[in-house]
């Protein structure tokens, strides 16, 4: 007799999941109202409040709009730890699929909500003429960074999300790392900075996702900014271990 385990479709059971992570958005009313007012309500206070820096708005830009994929990406992984509580995780776990089709329905469903957001941000300051998009390819690419970024920050959520059994303790790990880890990529502080937090600055995968963007924005002084190709090597390779290690937390208990 074949002991040989059969497993649900891959696909369908990521599609499942990530469909899943969309309808408990739209279904939560508070979580919707807040995904469009976020966007708006950081384009109004830092378009308004950067106005006099010498740097200029489009300079942040880039680093907001990777804010807002930070914290809707993180935020979204916390629905592991409600699963978990709730039973369903459990269920999912016993069902004849596999680990690495759970991993990236998971994170597939939160990046499509924290792009969602970002999107919706970055049009505004197209819109506005807060940022500048020079064509179809620029715009392709910006996409496909934001893409790439929302992909290795929800994977880096689900990692850590995994493991916790409480929603505070995972404010705590965002509040002492994740926070951090935005602010020191680049965001605010210049490239090439001098001591350690310019070490820390250009060890961050966070900063050449920071970089990639910034390239494709028109977001200022290009100056001192990684080379491109290697922005976006290390935001490819980013995403790709986050995913590899959502991969790997999913098969441990």
């Amino acid at each position: 007799m074949d002991s040989t385990p059969t497993y649900s479709s891959p696909l369908g059971v990521i599609a499942a999941l990530a469909w899943r992570e969309l309808v408990r958005f739209f279904r939560q009313r508070n979580r919707v109202i807040g995904g469009l007012v976020q966007p708006v309500l950081f384009w109004l206070l830092f378009s308004e409040g950067l106005k006099a820096n010498a740097l200029g708005y489009e300079h942040f830009f880039p680093g907001t709009l990777v804010m807002i994929l930070l914290f809707t990406a993180i935020f979204a992984t916390i629905s592991v730890i409600e699963d978990r509580n709730e039973g369903f995780l459990q269920g999912v776990l016993v069902a004849p699929t596999q680990r690495l089709a759970i991993a990236l329905g998971k994170v597939l469903g939160g990046a499509a909500i924290a792009l969602a957001q970002a999107t919706l941000f970055l049009l505004l300051g197209w819109a506005t003429g807060s940022v500048a998009i020079a064509g179809p390819i620029d715009a392709l690419l910006v996409f496909a960074a934001m893409t790439l970024i929302a992909i290795a920050l929800t994977g880096l959520g689900f990692t850590i999300a995994w493991r916790m059994d409480s929603t505070q303790g995972f404010h705590a790990i965002m509040s002492v790392f994740l926070l951090p880890m935005w602010l020191l990529s680049g965001a605010f502080f210049r490239h090439g900075a001098e001591g350690w937090l310019g070490g820390v600055v250009t060890i961050n995968p966070l900063t050449y996702g920071v970089a990639a963007l910034r390239w494709r924005l028109g977001a200022g002084e290009t100056a001192g900014l990684p080379a491109e190709p290697l922005c976006w090597a290390v935001t490819i390779g980013f995403a790709v271990a986050m995913v590899a290690s959502s991969w790997w937390v999913a098969q441990r208990r």
